[in-house]
C-alpha cells in the first residue's frame, strides 16, 4: 500500500483518526488491562515503553503503508484501536484487528467503528478481502464479526501460546462483494 497520510473518518457517534503521541497513556491503559487482553495474542503490557513502541510502529506503518492503525475516538477520548495490517498487494487483502477499552464495551462502538473502516478499505483502498483471526472463546468478537458479514472459514487447533496457555484460532473472512451487497 502507499503511505497513509493522516486522516479522519467520521461515523455517527465516533471518529476514526490517526494516532498521536498524546494517545500513548490511553494505549497503555487499554493494553495493560488483563480483561481486555484475555483473548489477545500477547500478554497484557507491563510498561509504558510497550505503548511507546506500539505508537512508533503505527507511525512507521503510516509512512511505509504496511499498517493502518486508527484510533477510535468517542467524545474526545481514545476508546479503542482498529488495525489493518499484513497487506497483500497482489491479492488486495489484509488482516483486521481491534481493541476496545473496557469502559466502552457493550455500547456498539466497535461495530460502528469497524463498519466505517471496512467501508473505507473496500471503497477507497479497493481491497478485495479482509481477514480476522480470533480466540474461539471470544464469543463477543465472533458475534461482532458475523454482524459485519464476516464468514467463519476455519479453525486451527493450538495455534498460540500466550502466558503458557495454549489457544486455538477461528478464522473469518469478508469479501468486498459480500460487503457491498449487504450495504
Amino acid at each position: 500500500m502507499p503511505a497513509f497520510a493522516p486522516f479522519t473518518l467520521t461515523a455517527q457517534r465516533l471518529q476514526l483518526r490517526s494516532l498521536s503521541p498524546a494517545d500513548v497513556p490511553a494505549l497503555f491503559r487499554m493494553y495493560s488491562d488483563p480483561d481486555a487482553m484475555r483473548y489477545w495474542s500477547s500478554a497484557p503490557w507491563d510498561s509504558m515503553q510497550q505503548a511507546e513502541a506500539y505508537f512508533a510502529a503505527a507511525q512507521a506503518g503510516y509512512e511505509n503503508g504496511e499498517l493502518l492503525r486508527m484510533g477510535v475516538e468517542v467524545d474526545g477520548e481514545l476508546a479503542g484501536i482498529i488495525n489493518l495490517y499484513s497487506f497483500h498487494r497482489q491479492n488486495r487483502r489484509c488482516d483486521i484487528g481491534y481493541m476496545l477499552d473496557r469502559a466502552f464495551w457493550g455500547k456498539g462502538y466497535m461495530q460502528e467503528a469497524m463498519a466505517t473502516l471496512i467501508d473505507y478499505a473496500f471503497r477507497v483502498l479497493r481491497l478485495h478481502r479482509i481477514e480476522a483471526d480470533i480466540d474461539p472463546r471470544n464469543t463477543a468478537s465472533a458475534k461482532l464479526l458475523k454482524s459485519l458479514h464476516f464468514v467463519h472459514e476455519g479453525h486451527m487447533r493450538e495455534r498460540w501460546i500466550i502466558n503458557g496457555e495454549i489457544c486455538d484460532t477461528d478464522f473469518f473472512g469478508l469479501l468486498r462483494s459480500d460487503w457491498l451487497a449487504a450495504r
